[in-house]
């Protein structure tokens, strides 16, 4: 049920529509955006990073969806259980932002009267570069990070939705080590590669218009080495592939169905309480212990977002390929459940 694409191959064939649903562990597939045929209006593009460690963290947003755009930064204290989140939003943008067509290549940039984000390429490595003033209570946030020692495998995923012409085209780039620092206000908060890690999603699309997904995503050391994982379902047709994967010492090994099991409190997700994890073949058995909820609700004329990333530590076992058992102890990562009508 896993369908590997392991050669180049166009994302779209002359119809709109997925050419050759399935995972790769590489961009194998080549995207287009003249090539779509569906209403421009349902195109989504953006680019998503999440740098963290066990003390703080940083996420950074550039989306452009068609009839808006959204910039988007969060800091994250962890000792402290906070977060703080500024979002800027455009309207009517139509693929004004530019983003490139693959992963690799090509930079995204916005520059605005109210805060600056950049994401730009240099030998490989990915440099974020941010200046929100403002941020809070007159404070300022910039910094600049730079993501190094990109693994050679990664998660790669084309699904069609269950209409023609619309599907999602992803890539997760997990792992990566972290250096740089960024600055609230006078404080100094140092990321350093033996201890910090950052995740990219990088995404392309057209989209129906009511979704509920879950995303899942951690990156650390194990054993000494880099381990991290992406789980997730609600992104389209999955029949062909499941965008579940282990990264291990650069290496992506591929999982089938994951469930995420979140608690419920008197009829309603209680997100704050321990979660658990299994899979359908029990190569992914983890519990996950929360700290905190970067939760928004918003609703703007028909457009509705529900959302819950669920930050916290993820203890259990995973099992490679090879059938190698990892014992994970308190990973720092998280775990979503987003509700949209976009």
């Amino acid at each position: 049920m896993q369908h590997e694409i392991t050669k180049p191959i166009d994302l779209l064939d002359a119809k709109g529509n997925v050419l050759e649903p399935g995972f790769a562990k590489k961009a194998l597939y080549t995207y287009d955006r003249n090539a779509i045929k569906a209403k421009a209006i349902r195109i989504k593009e953006w680019d998503y990073y999440c740098v963290l460690n066990e003390h703080f963290g940083l996420a950074l947003t550039i989306a452009d969806n068609a009839y808006m755009g959204l910039d988007s930064i969060t800091f994250f204290d962890f000792d402290k259980r906070t977060e703080i989140t500024k979002s800027f939003m455009q309207w009517l943008t139509f693929g004004k932002k530019n983003f490139p067509a693959h992963s690799n290549i090509g930079e995204v940039k916005v520059d605005a009267k109210t805060h600056h984000i950049h994401f730009t390429l240099d030998k490989g490595d990915r440099i974020l570069t941010f200046d929100i003033p403002n941020f809070k209570d007159n404070q300022t946030l910039n910094g600049k990070i730079r993501l190094s020692n990109v693994p050679e495998e990664s998660m790669v995923i084309a699904t069609p939705f269950d209409k023609p012409g619309y599907f999602y085209y992803n890539q997760k780039i997990n792992c990566m080590r972290a250096s740089g620092e960024m600055k609230l206000g006078d404080q100094t908060f140092n990321f350093d590669t033996q201890t910090s890690f950052g995740v990219l999603d990088w995404g392309r699309g057209v989209w129906t218009y009511d979704n509920t997904w879950y995303w899942g995503s951690a990156s650390g050391l194990v054993n000494g080495k880099t381990f991290g994982f992406n789980i997730g379902y609600g992104f389209g047709n999955t029949q062909a592939a499941t965008e579940n994967m282990l990264f291990y010492d650069g290496k992506a090994h591929k999982l089938s169905e994951v469930k995420f099991n979140i608690p419920i409190k008197e009829g309603k997700d209680d997100f704050l309480s321990p979660w658990s994890f299994t899979s359908d073949d029990k190569r992914f058995e983890l519990s996950f212990e929360p700290i905190l909820d970067r939760s928004s609700r918003t609703k703007v004329l028909v457009l509705e977002s529900d959302q819950h990333q669920v930050f916290g530590y993820f203890s259990g076992t995973v099992v490679l390929d090879d059938g190698t058992k990892l014992n994970i102890n308190k990973l720092i990562g998280f775990a979503e459940k987003v509700k949209n009508r976009w």
